[in-house]
């Protein structure tokens, strides 16, 4: 399903913080708040909005390492089993199947290089994962979306 122009800067101002009031997005989209409400409970009935979360800054938790590991998979690895895999793991941020050689990337956040080594060791031992490559951030330059932080 594709967005209207409408809907899509609803949505826009709903993943800037999901707490605003249908008021108060109403007033920057030009619509009511009757109306905001409805498109938005459209939304979510044809499964364009999934849910609403909150997104912690990793730093408030002490996470302050970053890293990004490239997985390379064993034979016949859906991306559903890595999923799953990697769903486990509260200091994995995102992740992603890539094009190239590996399969998948995933971006880890941890306290210190100590507790990056132990996410990189399990989940090198998952039994999906052939060998992992990883990278650690030294500082991030750029960052348009996600959590506040540098960009």
């Amino acid at each position: 399903m594709r967005l209207n122009d409408l809907d899509e800067r609803i949505v826009h101002v709903l993943a800037e913080d999901a707490r605003r009031s249908y008021a108060d997005i109403g007033a920057e989209v030009g619509l009511s708040a009757p109306a905001v409400k409805r498109r938005v409970d459209r939304l979510r009935a044809q499964g364009a909005i999934t849910g609403f979360t909150v997104r912690v800054d990793p730093a408030a938790l002490g996470w302050e390492t970053e890293g990004f590991i490239e997985m390379y998979c064993r034979r016949n690895t859906s991306p559903e089993a890595i999923h799953r895999g990697l769903s486990r793991y509260p200091e994995v941020a995102s992740a992603s199947t890539v094009t190239g050689e590996a399969d998948a990337i995933v971006q880890v956040f941890a306290s210190d290089m100590r507790h990056f080594e132990r996410v990189l060791e399990r989940i090198a031992g998952e039994p999906f994962v052939e060998r992992t490559k990883s990278v650690l951030v030294l500082s991030p330059l750029l960052r348009r979306y996600g959590s506040g932080t540098p960009g």
